[in-house]
């Protein structure tokens, strides 16, 4: 389905872990791995210098904050994310389109600091409906709708207003393919290959049935860094994405 390469650089594996764990990690997989995400766990007790030392080893980082405030702290926020060099950062698409201009501002002024342009800005992703919950979640916190409408409603939203892309399940991801077209950012957490625990996610989906549904990265954390061999867990998704 997809070469070795195209594979590769779909994966992005979680490093959501301390950071010894993490360079642990990082040093096993250097020679498999493409993409790293990097998130609150790391990014609330390291800083930027974490993502400067997966740069430093040769990945590609997903800096997953998931940015919600004001747009004038997300515009802050995102432009200081943005310089530490990270090549994707979330954003809430719940905080509006002014916000999610606002973040997509921020990161254009860190591209001009940086020297790299358009080409080399950081990529805006919207969160839509985080993939542990479901409908009755959002009832909960009075969304009286289905995820499938609340997530295209999110996702038009954003990506009128900037973002690069979406963060949603598998289960949407086709949906959301059609609906921003072919050059939109896919990003799709909850993968569990067949057999892997669920964890505390509930809209999940396998490796291979999130790229058929038009996903662009897909973000595999626990079935990975949690296996007996870190390196064999992530060459079975590998082979199964190529075949």
């Amino acid at each position: 389905m997809l070469s070795d390469t195209e594979a590769r650089n779909a994966l992005i594996v979680a490093l959501d872990c301390d950071r010894a764990r993490a360079l642990e990690l990082t040093d096993l997989l250097a020679d498999h791995a493409r993409w790293v995400k990097v998130g609150m766990t790391l990014f609330y007790r390291y800083g930027p210098g974490i993502v400067q030392e997966m740069k430093d080893r040769g990945f590609n980082v997903f800096l997953d904050l998931k940015v919600h405030d004001i747009p004038f702290q997300v515009h802050g926020a995102v432009r200081s994310a943005s310089l530490s060099g990270a090549d994707i950062i979330s954003i809430h698409a719940l905080g509006g389109s002014h916000m999610i201009a606002s973040g997509r501002s921020g990161a254009a002024e860190a591209a001009e600091i940086r020297g790299v342009g358009e080409e080399g800005r950081t990529k805006l992703v919207a969160i839509s409906i985080l993939t542990s919950m479901n409908e009755e979640d959002l009832a909960s916190i009075g969304v009286h709708d289905t995820v499938a409408s609340e997530v295209e409603h999110l996702a038009k939203l954003s990506y009128s207003a900037g973002a690069d892309g979406l963060v949603c399940s598998a289960q949407e991801a086709s949906s959301m393919r059609e609906i921003l077209g072919p050059e939109a950012l896919i990003i799709t957490p909850g993968i569990r290959p067949r057999g892997a625990e669920k964890g505390d996610q509930v809209r999940i989906s396998t490796p291979s049935a999130a790229i058929k549904a038009g996903a662009s990265k897909l973000v595999v954390g626990r079935p990975i860094t949690c296996a007996n061999d870190p390196v064999e867990a992530f060459e079975a998704i590998i082979s199964e994405l190529k075949n």
